[in-house]
């Protein structure tokens, strides 16, 4: 079943449980990949990565919208955001844990021979497609630094 038939299929369970919240979320998710497919220059069919690619900008849209919030003072908004990043994040793949993305990117490190932190872009360049859709970009940044500074 692709994303789309089993957002579609969520979306029809929301209404029918009324569970406003979760119904948002889900339209929110239906109208980004709708939007992708008429692009200009777009074609029918949309490939994982892409999908992956949309819902992962949908989730870091909530959490940042979630921490102004919060920064504001304004926690039901902030609570209502980070709701709705949670139910997209259903839709990822499992999340990889720290210690996994430092495994990778330590075999990434010896694979290329990066050794100072001019060696930062051609070892995130790797990373980035090797975690694609498993790790989030800052973690893996982050770890990158860490690794390199060392």
């Amino acid at each position: 079943m692709s994303l789309e038939e089993k957002i579609n299929q969520d979306i029809k369970q929301a209404m029918l449980s009324r569970e406003k919240d979760k119904l948002e979320a889900l339209r929110a998710i239906k109208t980004a990949l709708l939007v992708a497919k008429t692009e200009k220059g777009a074609s029918d069919s949309m490939s994982e990565d892409a999908e992956i690619k949309i819902l992962q900008r949908l989730v870091k849209q909530r959490k940042e919208s979630a921490t102004i919030f919060e920064d504001k003072n304004r926690k039901e908004l902030a609570q209502k955001e980070w709701f709705e990043a949670s139910i997209i994040e259903k839709y990822l793949p499992e999340q990889m844990s720290e210690e996994e993305v430092k495994l990778v990117i330590k075999k990434i490190i010896e694979q290329t021979g990066a050794e100072s932190m001019a060696d930062m872009g051609k070892v995130m360049g790797m990373a980035q497609k090797e975690l694609a859709g498993k790790a989030d970009g800052k973690m893996i940044a982050n770890t990158v630094k860490s690794s390199l500074s060392k």
